[in-house]
């Protein structure tokens, strides 16, 4: 069985990316790891030449600017990475650059993949989600923050990446069969320096709407306010080893207060059902 992982990123210096951390905790279970480096402000490309594997490699491209639509323009990135995976790899396993893999993870995901190796009814494998929140001792609990989303898909070229690369669909838009596995993906796309934070919302939003809606919705300040959230529970848990020492290295504070539950009344009126109506879901459990 040959495995590839892939990714994209640009300006990781500029907007705190962990995307060192994200390609390491993948690199035990690869073979070979596609980094697509758009073009940058900042020493991306060198930052991701740094890291010391002859696993990894690197294609530099150039990013479309003028897809500010529902995020186009990552999905675009994510393809340009999928379609540059070894021709002969069976697995393709994809992460985002604030996105990591726990290590305790690898033996279950390699297990899944070898079970469904042959089997052509499995097109994907569908990862649960932890999202932290503020520090890395919260993780979101409402129900705004989507559960699942699969991470590994077999290498089918008719299978793309979709809207605004959150997950992937095959030709022409058919969601994908896939199997849930026991494992997770820790994001950290909501945990850097309120200084960076508020730098890369305002760049995020610019992927999705007009400059006009950016200075409108996007409120200019110095840093983010983490404290407009609606619930989060303290993380109990062990980080991925390849993240101690960031974490050491986090120089900021965020306390927040567990037992405030701000739901939104849909939630509210969801949690009284026990039903999630509604739930987005960009594929087919199998």
């Amino acid at each position: 069985m040959k495995v590839s992982g892939f990714t994209f990123v640009r300006n990781a210096l500029k907007y705190d990316y962990p995307v060192i951390e994200a390609i390491t905790s993948v690199l035990p279970i690869v073979d070979e790891f596609i980094v697509a480096v758009g073009n940058s402000e900042d020493a991306t490309l060198e930052l991701i030449r740094s890291i010391p594997s002859d696993k990894i490699r690197i294609i530099e491209t150039v990013w479309d600017d003028s897809l500010r639509e529902g995020g186009k323009v990552l999905a675009n990135e994510t393809d340009k990475a999928f379609q540059a995976i070894l021709p002969n790899a069976d697995w393709a396993i994809y992460i985002q650059a604030d996105e990591v893999i726990h290590e305790k993870y690898h033996a279950e995901i390699l297990r899944q993949m070898k079970e469904h190796l042959r089997n052509p009814s499995v097109e994907g494998l569908l990862f649960h989600y932890k999202h932290f929140y503020g520090s890395y001792d919260y993780i979101g609990e409402s129900w705004r923050w989507y559960r699942r989303e699969i991470r590994i898909v077999k290498n089918q070229k008719d299978i793309f990446s979709y809207r605004d690369a959150q997950g992937f669909r095959k030709k022409p838009n058919k969601k994908l069969n896939v199997k849930l596995i026991n494992a997770y993906i820790y994001h950290y796309g909501w945990v850097r320096d309120p200084r960076a934070m508020q730098r890369k919302q305002r760049a995020f939003s610019s992927l999705y709407h007009d400059d006009s809606w950016v200075d409108e919705h996007v409120a200019k300040a110095d840093e983010f306010d983490y404290s407009r959230v609606d619930s989060l529970e303290v993380f109990k848990e062990t980080h991925p080893a390849v993240m101690k020492q960031r974490i050491e290295q986090k120089n900021w504070k965020f306390d927040f207060d567990v037992s405030k539950k701000n739901y939104s009344l849909k939630e509210r009126l969801k949690r009284l059902v026990g039903i999630r109506i509604g739930e987005y879901k960009n594929y087919k459990i199998i």
